[in-house]
């Protein structure tokens, strides 16, 4: 057991936690946070994406050990209500949300792609979300949203 430290979407953190313990449990199990979501536990469908000092990183997978002294963005920490980031106004504006499980992969995994490809072609768009699942169907509305943000973004 060690003690970990880093911060999350701005605010410094520790975990006492085994080197291997998955990041996502301690996110959710002990610093309570509801996003990101547990999909797979296989690093497969995106659900438990974060950044990890801006890359986008599935912590289902991600060891605590590999966090320590680093910067943790969950969905939470991308914008805010009163501010929100491109993507999150975009998914609104596209009415993308059914069940709203994923989400989290596609925005999280977006904001680290449209941050390092300012106006990227549909095809760009398609092969940097082709890792991420959505059960619902909103594969269309979510490629429209990603791609308004990237407008918005300039």
């Amino acid at each position: 057991m060690a003690t970990y430290r880093f911060t999350v979407d701005g605010k410094r953190v520790s975990v006492d936690a085994q080197p291997e313990m998955p990041l996502l449990y301690a996110l959710r199990d002990d610093l309570g946070l509801r996003n990101p979501h547990f999909g797979c536990g296989l690093a497969q469908c995106g659900a438990c994406t974060v950044h990890v000092n801006g890359e986008a990183m599935r912590s289902c997978v991600l060891p605590m050990s590999a966090v320590a002294g680093k910067t943790v963005t969950t969905i939470a920490g991308l914008g805010t209500p009163e501010k929100p980031h491109p993507l999150q106004t975009a998914y609104v504006e596209e009415q993308v949300p059914q069940c709203g499980y994923c989400i989290n992969g596609w925005i999280m995994t977006a904001a680290a792609f449209l941050k390092e490809k300012k106006k990227p072609s549909e095809a760009e768009i398609k092969e940097a979300l082709s890792g991420i699942k959505c059960r619902c169907g909103t594969h269309m509305a979510i490629l429209r949203a990603v791609k308004r943000a990237a407008e918005m973004m300039g």
